[in-house]
């Protein structure tokens, strides 16, 4: 399918979904690399710089589609010199580098729903997304693997790290719910339509179903009763803390745009 067979909704609905994604992955690829050299052992600084440098990929090839297939700026331009209203990054991955628990299960809660998000873009009438996701799908399954290896160790060790994750998970949840945020239920609808992705509301109802079990099988348990979505993101208003990670990445790229590494 070429962008010029979609009709104006499609089209719109398509480029929000792309932004999204790529802005998550930009901004969650800043964070994670956040980790080299101060990770709880060595290899975990090496496996967060490998994801990292993964998920940097996946921004630069979403980007890439939206500059060639939607005539956006370049990916360079795209990154680093838009301002924090114009982001579509969800607040889950703006949240600064704090503990190791909190890392962690921000990794297993975004990387379950990446994997299946990109499961099921695999099947995209939209062909650009659809080979991304195929030759990311594998990537992923790797980010996957790590996570819950981790994740299931953590939290049937000690009471301690039970504690701690348990911690970390009630902190996540809401924030990771802003991940399912659609612009508007028209994007939902033009997207189904097209045969472009089933929707915000079908990844949400597997990525609940996987989390469930991980959470089970990880001695941990999942309160879903009362939780207020962290929402906002998707629609351009964001953290206190998206700014301040903006100014920092784009630093070096803005003293001399034009220049040639």
């Amino acid at each position: 399918m070429n962008v010029s067979a979609l009709t104006a909704p499609e089209r719109t609905a398509l480029k929000d979904l792309l932004f999204s994604m790529a802005d998550d992955a930009l901004i969650i690829g800043h964070r994670n690399s956040e980790w080299v050299g101060i990770g709880p052992v060595l290899e975990e600084d090496i496996a967060f710089a490998s994801i990292a440098q993964d998920k940097l990929g996946h921004a630069l090839a979403l980007y890439t589609i939206l500059h060639e297939h939607f005539a956006e700026p370049d990916p360079d331009t795209l990154a680093f010199m838009r301002t924090e209203r114009l982001f579509r990054c969800c607040h889950f991955v703006e949240i600064p580098t704090q503990e190791y628990d909190f890392a962690l299960m921000r990794h297993v809660l975004f990387d379950t729903a990446e994997a299946l998000r990109f499961a099921m873009l695999a099947e995209s009438a939209f062909e650009p997304l659809a080979q991304l996701a195929r030759k990311a799908r594998g990537e992923i399954q790797y980010h996957t693997m790590h996570a819950n290896i981790w994740l299931k160790q953590l939290g049937t060790a000690t009471e301690e790290s039970r504690a701690r994750m348990q911690s970390a998970l009630n902190e996540c949840f809401p924030l990771a719910l802003g991940m399912f945020e659609s612009p508007s239920s028209e994007n939902e609808q033009a997207l189904c339509a097209a045969n472009i992705f089933q929707g915000e509301s079908e990844l949400h109802r597997r990525w609940l179903h996987a989390v469930r079990t991980l959470v089970e099988q990880s001695g941990l348990v999942l309160y879903e009763e009362g939780i207020t979505p962290a929402y906002g993101g998707r629609k351009g208003y964001h953290t206190e803390h998206l700014a301040p990670l903006l100014d920092e990445m784009s630093e070096v790229f803005k003293t001399d745009p034009m220049a040639e590494w």
